[in-house]
């Protein structure tokens, strides 16, 4: 039963993962920009909603509902004037811009909050846990996990069943054609970025209350991210939260037969993905 404990231990721990990755994937897929600052963009989520939580006295769910309008703001912004101006053909623009968006929240997170690692409390959640027969699992790992699920099924519904989400695969397979249909690819860029940020929120929020984290935490993030990302293929969010999961398993059982493996085992998992499948489990198909 110790192994069934690991394996479960494991998936719940790939929702986290999954939510990390999602964002990610989500502006992948519709723009193809790879955004070096998004594991810090978590961290100074994670810090708004320390913030609301010690100054307002907020419960850290509720802070977290005042802290994604922010995020969406920041992202819609950031998209709109910024990044938009480094999309094109040539993917290095924006890999600078974003690996130079990383530096400057990295330092002026050290500037406001010092390099003191944080946490926020959520109580007695926290050492809540639920039996399943011969095994049990923590309230917070399984409300991470639900949490992965739900943004994954929205963001699918969001995509394929709403006209929001048919602008986004038009502009993604050609925004030429589709500016002359009178959609805007700028605003639906920056409409992608800040729903992206919206589940950045939504991440911080777990990685908060389940971890530690300062403001140098953000690259080791974005390395979970893209592992998960690429684990399970390029833009598709399904493979994303299967990604997340393989990488959370493997850490799991790598822990489980030797403490010192648990990041070894993961990107052990991620290089045997990427050897055999280079596209992905389960790339999205491409014309």
């Amino acid at each position: 039963m110790n192994w069934l404990d690991t394996i479960l231990q494991g998936i719940l721990l790939g929702g986290l993962y999954a939510l990390f990755a999602a964002g990610l994937s989500l502006v992948f897929g519709i723009m193809r920009l790879v955004n070096l600052a998004h594991g810090d963009l978590i961290v100074l989520a994670a810090f708004i909603i320390l913030v609301l939580v010690t100054s307002l006295g907020l419960n850290p769910f509720v802070a977290a509902l005042f802290a994604a309008p922010v995020m969406f703001a920041a992202g819609w912004a950031l998209q709109y004037f910024l990044l938009n101006r480094t999309l094109g053909k040539d993917i290095l623009p924006p890999l600078l811009v974003t690996f130079g968006l990383s530096i400057v929240i990295q330092n002026g997170l050290l500037e406001g909050f010092s390099a003191d690692s944080r946490r926020v409390s959520v109580g007695y959640l926290e050492t809540a846990s639920l039996s399943l027969g011969p095994i049990s699992a923590g309230i917070m790992p399984l409300l991470t996990f639900l949490s992965a699920v739900l943004v994954i099924v929205c963001l699918s519904q969001l995509i394929y069943r709403t006209s929001m989400g048919r602008a986004f695969r038009a502009t993604s397979d050609d925004p030429v054609t589709a500016g002359l249909m009178g959609i805007r690819p700028q605003r639906i860029f920056a409409m992608a970025t800040g729903l992206a940020m919206v589940i950045v929120t939504i991440a911080a929020l777990y990685l908060g209350t389940r971890a530690n984290f300062d403001p140098t935490s953000g690259p080791t993030r974005l390395i979970y991210a893209f592992e998960a990302v690429i684990i399970g293929g390029l833009g598709s969010l399904w493979g994303t939260l299967a990604g997340g999961i393989i990488l959370g398993v493997a850490q799991t059982v790598g822990a489980a037969v030797n403490p010192e493996w648990q990041l070894l085992a993961g990107h052990l998992a991620f290089l045997v993905v990427l050897l055999f499948k280079p596209r992905g489990l389960f790339p999205r198909a491409v014309d």
